[in-house]
């Protein structure tokens, strides 16, 4: 981990209310994994106090990306900020996505489960699993809601989609996509990140399909680096700090 005046390079509206943020930084691209997250301080003076914690979406060279949805006072304030400022971050941090034994080419696909915004970290991820060719399911509540469609594509994933409304793609929850898409094959291992309800579901169903799973979850955070305690989770060998122990879990660890 690193604290950094981190320079923006962009800065940008990609539909409603989510923002694409792209800095530099040398040491966090360097050391960062997928599932592991960035804390940013939005403003230069004491308000707001806390950090904002955003998934490390993309790296590229010298370059990483994240993707937030203004929904309070911090990520508004993000968003006014410009290309040529800085930023005060603290990254990577937490403890990312384990894929390294599961990157074999021609071998069972591993399925990506994204739900919302927690489609963001599963784009680094894919980057890396790519010469696997992954499977990924997106869900959301409508056609304009989806994220990173081109993202995907442009790595020659495969993608499925699910609507609520039924606006583009399978029409229901993406939890039930992955019941049709396992009875058809089983992969090597799912990735998934969004809400806990979707997160719980993927949990069943890979104890149920007897696959492993690995859930980024997500929480409220404050510092960062599990000193606070404000993010903890029931495991079966205890409480632990989301930001530090995880944001990534074994879904067999968890206590539901």
């Amino acid at each position: 981990m690193v604290q950094i005046k981190a320079k923006i390079i962009t800065n940008s509206k990609l539909s409603g209310n989510y923002w694409h943020l792209e800095f530099e930084s040398g040491p966090i691209a360097q050391h960062a994994v997928p599932g592991q997250f960035v804390n940013i301080k939005v403003a230069p003076g004491v308000a707001p106090l806390l950090r904002r914690p955003l998934s490390i979406h993309a790296v590229k060279a010298r370059r990483v990306k994240v993707i937030y949805e203004v929904i309070g006072q911090g990520t508004q304030i993000l968003s006014t900020r410009k290309p040529g400022e800085f930023l005060d971050i603290l990254g990577p941090l937490g403890k990312g996505f384990d894929c390294r034994h599961l990157v074999k080419p021609q071998a069972a696909k591993n399925i990506l489960i994204a739900g919302g915004l927690g489609v963001a970290p599963l784009v680094f991820l894919a980057e890396k699993l790519k010469s696997s060719n992954p499977l990924i399911l997106i869900g959301a509540g409508s056609k304009k809601q989806l994220l990173c469609l081109a993202e995907f594509k442009a790595l020659g994933c495969s993608v499925k989609l699910a609507t609520d409304d039924g606006s583009v793609g399978f029409c229901g929850r993406v939890t039930d996509l992955l019941k049709i898409v396992l009875e058809q094959t089983k992969p090597l291992g799912l990735f998934s990140c969004g809400p806990y309800p979707m997160l719980k579901s993927v949990a069943q169903i890979a104890k149920d399909y007897k696959i492993n799973a690995q859930l980024s979850l997500e929480e409220h955070m404050a510092c960062g680096m599990g000193a606070c305690l404000g993010c903890v989770v029931e495991t079966k060998a205890g409480y632990k700090t989301v930001c530090k122990d995880g944001p990534v879990f074994s879904s067999e660890e968890l206590v539901w």
